[in-house]
């Protein structure tokens, strides 16, 4: 860091850093609402007949099984990207800026693949329909959704895998850089690693994927509010704040 100018965030962008700081928290409450519809409601449904059904009777539960708050939250990525670049970008501008394009990109593609409300609109198709060709016209269709959506598609993988990587990167800027404490940067490099690992080993041994993605989730509940407290804190007070984390060096 330059020491004549040791604030590694200008005046100009600390509005940014404090938004990316909510956009942080807002993930966090995210994620464990996420633990609780999967808990309490369950994840999405095993066949189309069932998602169709679901939807034309709970469709608010239907709704969430189905990923809505994933793709309501998911741009809130691109904005807490935004402020660990700014907060990096002068030690580590490479890592910083090739971290942040990766995470856009990869937000974009699991946006892109989003299949809710497709479904959705088959699904009132399927209960509007009492011609048996068209109903199974319709199912038909709904499996090439999903076979293509958040949880099965290329795309959505891909950017599933940018976003891990832009986690990874991020990470090793930090360890790399004095703004962020040696915790955050490991519990960062850690869960993204495992949750980038979980991808690929997924598709040729789906349990152990699980398992990765299993042991990775509750990672993101030290990952997150770390990275909050300490954009915040430079969004508000620059690096004087430094010494407020014990952790932070």
């Amino acid at each position: 860091m330059d020491l004549q100018n040791p604030d590694p965030v200008e005046d100009r962008w600390k509005g940014i850093c404090r938004l990316a700081a909510l956009a942080a928290l807002i993930l966090f409450v995210y994620s464990v609402l996420t633990i609780f519809i999967l808990v309490w409601l369950g994840g999405a449904p095993a066949t189309v007949q069932e998602c169709f059904d679901l939807l034309q009777k709970k469709r608010i539960v239907a709704l969430l099984r189905l990923d809505l708050l994933t793709i309501l939250i998911m741009p809130l990525f691109g904005l807490l990207y935004a402020g660990l670049f700014l907060a990096l970008r002068r030690d580590c501008p490479g890592l910083a800026t090739i971290g942040t394009v990766s995470a856009l990109m990869g937000v974009t593609l699991v946006l892109a693949s989003a299949s809710i409300f497709s479904l959705a609109y088959l699904s009132d198709q399927y209960a509007a329909t009492d011609n048996e060709g068209r109903k199974a016209m319709l199912l038909a269709a709904g499996e090439a959704v999903v076979s293509n959506d958040t949880w099965h598609g290329m795309g959505a993988k891909m950017g599933g895998s940018m976003l891990q990587l832009a986690g990874v990167l991020i990470s090793v800027a930090m360890l790399r850089s004095t703004v962020f404490g040696k915790l955050t940067a490991y519990s960062g490099l850690v869960t993204h690693g495992l949750d980038l690992l979980h991808i690929f080993v997924g598709v040729f041994w789906p349990s152990a994927g699980a398992l990765l993605m299993f042991v990775a989730g509750p990672l993101y509940f030290l990952w997150l509010p770390l990275v909050a407290i300490r954009l915040n804190q430079l969004g508000r007070f620059g690096s004087a704040s430094t010494d407020v984390i014990p952790e932070a060096s």
